[in-house]
């Protein structure tokens, strides 16, 4: 497995389409190369304990049209050890507008060259949800 500095990482990453804003460990908002510097530094200077086994959640909106329509969110498992970074899983939401799963995919055994692009991990989750309530036909009841 071929693992990435920042730099690169970030590259890799961008090049797949992801060009949004992120969250590291669920804090740190911003464009990927800063969220994930701030996450490093409060892990240097103490405010952020790192993961025991180096591993940090990176968090994005693949598709985003607003409170009151669905969207799409993507969660990365990000490998950091010895100043490199590689991509490890990664979980893709479809979530109506109150936030409940419609539909979810989750890769596993992931590197920053194998991540889908963002049309492709969009298209993970873009069929129809397994239960769609309101296409159900309504029946009144039968005696």
């Amino acid at each position: 497995m071929k693992e990435f500095d920042l730099d690169t990482f970030e590259k890799k990453i961008l090049d797949k389409g992801f060009t949004g804003y992120f969250q590291t460990a669920a804090a740190y908002p911003g464009k990927l190369k800063e969220s994930i510097s701030e996450y490093l530094d409060a892990c240097s200077n103490g405010r952020e304990i790192p993961n025991t086994n180096g591993l940090f959640i990176l968090s994005t909106y693949l598709q985003w049209s607003g409170d009151d329509k669905e969207r799409i969110e993507c969660n990365l498992w990000v490998k950091h050890e010895n100043d490199t970074f590689d991509v490890q899983k990664m979980e893709i939401e479809k979530k109506d507008r109150y936030g409940q799963l419609l539909k979810k995919s989750e890769l596993k055994n992931l590197s920053a060259d194998s991540v889908p692009t963002l049309r492709e991990a969009i298209l993970e989750v873009s069929g129809s949800p397994k239960q769609n309530l309101s296409s159900r036909k309504k029946r009144g009841f039968r005696i």
